[in-house]
């Protein structure tokens, strides 16, 4: 792997990257509280906090490494012959993770695994790891799912138990599902009983904007258009009137440097149109891929620049352009000057499963339209170097160009 490709997923994620004051910091703050609980009978969790894009990822990756490294060559290390594993629930991301491992010399792909795998491999072996560490853990099953072969109550639960120490990301904002429905209080709640530490990170890596352009797409996932900078420093943001004039300008920016995609929210209805799921706004009609069987991730495929991505494919990972189209599902209300979910619009089946501790019509609702806000959020924070929006809803789109 060559250090130098930045459009590279591996180097993004590289155990060898630069890390910050802050990072740094963080990694030798977590070394410690493992060093610390390593040999107690009680188990421990570390929290690392951060919204999208403020480099949670890396430092992880950077701990293992060093967690593995000492593991399996330093006998005078405390880490010496431990047993340890990263956990990841998003499938685009274990594929990075596992092409780094094949390129390090202490890093096995079998150290990489989804969380259902190494849960039911411990309840059949019963052996107790030293150390898991769990990459964005808001996407942990907290409620059983037989489609994806989970039988327990909640997963990080069951991660917890059958390992001593457990660190962990987290970001409430980027919770996606019922099935995995996460807040704050409720991480609080479960790891209240263990020796607990945690730690937030804030400053943005990923989009190199001005912070009043940030503060302006929070507004905006919390349902409040604000005006919109005057100053975005070099990031380039654009409001698009039309999707094909938004997916022309991606083209461009793709050819120029790379790794610059369309993507989408929910919102547009699975047809029988030659076995592929289209989105279409007006002269523009792609496919929308939801999942992605190959061993390469989405965004890496040259071919997916003919695609729109979901969270399901670029969660996770950084975009140089990004076109996010806000699907029908996404509205705006004149009467209030708000951004709405239209619940009835949302076309994806797999974000709202029901679940029995979620009954109260009211507060149901209210989590339903966080999950799609959330998405939102996750989507209109990849791009690096900028990011373009285009709005189903005539409405919205009008009142966006007004800003």
């Amino acid at each position: 792997m060559s250090e130098t490709n930045v459009n590279d997923a591996r180097y993004k994620l590289s155990p060898f990257k630069p890390l910050s004051a802050e990072q740094l910091k963080l990694k030798n703050k977590i070394l410690e509280f493992i060093k610390q609980h390593l040999n107690h009978s009680k188990h421990a969790v570390f929290t690392i906090y951060g919204e999208a894009g403020t480099g949670k990822s890396v430092v992880l990756s950077q701990i293992f490494n060093t967690l593995q490294t000492a593991a399996r060559s330093d006998p005078e290390s405390d880490m010496y012959g431990t047993k340890n594993i990263f956990l990841v629930n998003h499938p685009e991301l274990l594929k990075v993770y596992q092409e780094i491992a094949g390129e390090q010399p202490h890093l096995f792909k079998k150290d990489f695994d989804r969380p259902t795998t190494f849960i039911n491999r411990r309840h059949k072996d019963h052996v107790l790891y030293d150390i898991a560490v769990i990459d964005e853990a808001h996407l942990l099953l907290s409620r059983p799912d037989r489609y994806n072969n989970f039988d327990q109550q909640n997963q990080l639960t069951e991660i917890i138990h059958n390992s001593k120490i457990v660190i962990l990301v987290f970001d409430d904002n980027q919770v996606l599902k019922t099935k995995s429905f996460w807040t704050r209080e409720r991480l609080a709640k479960l790891v209240q009983p263990y020796p607990h530490d945690s730690y937030v990170l804030y400053n943005q890596f990923r989009m190199q904007a001005d912070p009043k352009l940030v503060d302006w797409i929070d507004d905006f996932t919390h349902g409040k258009i604000g005006s919109i900078p005057l100053q975005t420093g070099q990031f380039d943001f654009r409001i698009m009137d039309d999707a094909e004039e938004m997916y022309q300008l991606i083209k461009k920016q793709n050819k120029r440097v790379g790794l610059s995609r369309i993507v989408s929210t929910t919102g547009y209805p699975s047809k029988l149109d030659g076995g592929k799921h289209y989105i279409v706004e007006g002269n523009f009609k792609l496919p929308w891929d939801q999942y992605n069987y190959s061993s390469q991730a989405w965004a890496e495929k040259p071919e997916t620049i003919n695609e729109v991505g979901s969270i399901y494919t670029v969660q996770g990972f950084d975009l140089n352009y990004v076109g996010v189209i806000l699907g029908p599902p996404i509205e705006y209300v004149l009467s209030t000057d708000r951004i709405t979910v239209n619940l009835n619009k949302v076309t994806d089946s797999e974000i709202f499963k029901r679940r029995d501790d979620l009954t109260d019509p009211k507060k149901l609702q209210e989590i339903k339209i966080k999950l799609i806000m959330n998405t939102l959020n996750v989507l209109l924070k990849r791009g690096v170097h900028g990011l373009y929006i285009y709005a189903s809803q005539p409405e919205l789109r009008k009142r966006l160009s007004q800003n």
